[in-house]
């Protein structure tokens, strides 16, 4: 495990949050909003991207709550998730889990200064405390629970989450059924058929041009499928042996973005764009705008890009 520095998200946090002993002030009271008695009325799971981080840090002023950050690209993260999500009913309610896909909500990992996935950080009255970066054993990762608890029961943050409310929530966010499209892609990727997943999604695409989802689908499958097996750390390393590769400084910038670096990723794509001409220069390119779709159109990281891309090119 390695720890990693804190940031600070107090903007985040309501102007009023529990203070711990040494301010003097008492922990929730029975049957406030946070006590053990009641419970608070919200999911015991919940998945957070930009919009609702802040709904997360108020949970966070009754109830602790653990974020994970984790990229469906990476099975690690997806062990861990699911390890998390157990514990949280394990606890009782002790805990709320924050679920984070990188891919979806770079911008999230960016201001939790993740640097790959699985990241785990902690808040606490709307306070980050590091936790761990990559996997766990349940017994280690039972003893870290602990003493997270421990901290935020020391700062006046011991309430629990209400599980029967917690329960009521969930089922009311429940996903929508899976298409027979999204079923077919899934059933490839989880047999390692990446390619056969990508054709699901072209076939899709022929038939409906205009569902941009459906791009962006093939464009992560795609993705998945250059990663797979490949350690992003010495595609980075390849990459800047090789700066003047195409392939390997593409490698580089899928690698960057498997490990949450989003800016990294951008960066590197738009370098081979910059450094190559002709069909090379309009592979990178293309790569770039895959890079732009599996990132999100609205990020302010591919906003950026799409203006530096422009300047390149004209």
């Amino acid at each position: 495990m390695s720890m990693f520095g804190a940031v600070d998200l107090s903007t985040l946090a309501p102007a009023t949050k529990p203070a711990g002993p040494a301010g003097g002030a008492s922990a929730p009271t029975a049957g406030g909003p946070g006590a053990a008695g009641g419970g608070l009325p919200v999911p015991l799971v919940v998945d957070v991207d930009a919009s609702s981080l802040r709904d997360v840090a108020e949970v966070s002023t009754r109830v602790p709550v653990i974020v994970i950050l984790h990229s469906p690209r990476s099975q690690a993260s997806a062990d861990l998730a699911a390890l998390l999500e157990g514990l949280a009913t394990s606890y009782a309610g002790r805990f709320q889990l924050a679920r984070v896909d990188v891919d979806a909500a770079p911008e999230v990992a960016q201001a939790l200064q993740a640097q790959a996935v699985p990241t785990v950080v902690a808040l606490i009255a709307g306070q980050p405390v590091p936790m761990f970066q990559g996997p766990v054993p349940e017994e280690q990762l039972r003893s870290v629970v602990d003493q997270l608890l421990e901290v935020a029961a020391a700062n006046g943050v011991n309430g629990t989450i209400a599980l029967d409310a917690a329960a009521g929530a969930d089922s009311q966010t429940e996903e929508p059924e899976e298409t027979e499209v999204e079923r077919a892609a899934r059933e490839a990727i989880e047999a390692g058929d990446f390619a056969a997943a990508e054709e699901v999604y072209t076939h899709a695409i022929a038939q409906n041009p205009g569902d941009d989802n459906l791009k962006v689908a093939r464009n992560q499958v795609r993705l998945m499928g250059r990663l797979d097996g490949q350690d992003p750390h010495e595609l980075i390393a390849a990459a800047d042996a090789a700066s003047a590769d195409l392939e390997a400084a593409l490698a580089g910038a899928d690698a960057a973005l498997a490990l949450g670096d989003v800016n990294a990723a951008l960066g590197r794509a738009l370098e081979a764009v910059r450094t190559h001409q002709g069909e090379e220069r309009e592979t990178a390119r293309l790569r770039l705008l895959e890079l732009f779709e599996v990132i999100g159109s609205t990020s302010p990281e591919v906003a950026q890009a799409r203006r530096r891309l422009a300047t390149v090119l004209y």
